[in-house]
């Protein structure tokens, strides 16, 4: 399994910035898929970037492309995950986590949407975005 440590978050006005950062540790694999879902409440847990730190090409929810950039950055064994999140708007109002699917290379949030249950999650992050 992989360890995830999350930081980051927190409230911001809409139209404001956030940035959310994912520690990811203790994986056999070399490369895997890594990234974030959010679930709001009453709604089901969502993929909304992901990429695979192999070669670090992200895919992104309809919902979000445009405003939120994911970055993988390789530290000796450890991967630095992050989400930076630009013009936020209430919608994006959720708990944020940080996700790895290891044994998997095709990452995109569609695919990663179906492998929910293979997935290593970090703690999550309440991101709140007020009007």
């Amino acid at each position: 399994h992989v360890q995830l440590v999350e930081s980051g978050g927190g409230s911001v006005q809409a139209g404001g910035s956030l940035r959310l950062s994912c520690t990811a540790s203790g994986s056999e694999y070399s490369n895997y898929c890594l990234g974030w879902f959010r679930q709001a409440p009453g709604k089901e847990r969502e993929a909304v970037a992901v990429l695979y730190s192999g070669d670090g090409r992200p895919s992104y929810a309809d919902s979000v492309k445009g405003r939120l950039t994911l970055t993988n950055i390789k530290v000796d064994l450890k991967n630095e995950l992050y989400l930076q999140m630009d013009s936020l708007n209430p919608n994006d109002t959720a708990m944020y986590y940080c996700a790895a699917r290891t044994g998997w290379a095709i990452c995109t949030t569609q695919t990663m949407s179906r492998q929910i249950k293979y997935i290593d999650w970090g703690q999550g992050t309440q991101v709140t975005v007020s009007s």
